[in-house]
């Protein structure tokens, strides 16, 4: 952050907003003309600032009306397992999320499915064959109170 000036701050917060700005409007929001705000936006896309620009699609109108955190404790705690356990998660559609974390569960994976019959099939049918796994416990998620991707940033209005 300590490369970033305010109105760094102010493209960034912005852009979290709403992605979908041109640059004119972004420049007319940040009060700069439109071709220094594009040499900002290279910048912060260059040094790694700004990641990728994505479209959150609504799960419920695509079809995916449940979503589970579940909790994933490995047999035991290896190189190999982990990059197992990674390896196959990476390629299942349903996981838009996995955390490795600390604590009781060695990751937590945020998943979304269509129905319980379709939840259960993903555990039964891949999550419970991978071997490296030592117990799952799935937490229904029963409504939304806050989903933000917004990134906290330091000064600036």
């Amino acid at each position: 952050m300590e490369n970033l000036d305010v109105t760094d701050i102010m493209i960034l917060r912005e852009l979290q907003k709403d992605a979908k700005l041109t640059t004119k409007e972004l420049a007319a929001k940040v009060h700069l003309s439109p071709s220094p705000v594009f040499e900002r936006l290279k910048r912060l896309e260059r040094d790694g600032y700004i990641k990728n620009y994505i479209a959150v699609v609504d799960p419920i109108k695509a079809g995916n009306g449940i979503m589970v955190l579940c909790n994933v404790r490995l047999k035991h705690h290896s190189n190999e397992l982990g990059r197992q356990f990674t390896s196959v998660i990476a390629g299942i559609d349903e996981v838009v999320e996995c955390f490795n974390t600390s604590g009781d569960y060695d990751y937590q994976l945020k998943i979304y499915a269509r129905s319980m019959a379709h939840y259960q099939e993903l555990v039964l049918g891949r999550l419970g064959e991978l071997d490296c796994i030592g117990s799952l416990h799935s937490i229904f998620v029963i409504g939304e109170v806050k989903n933000s991707r917004s990134i906290p940033l330091g000064h600036g209005k």
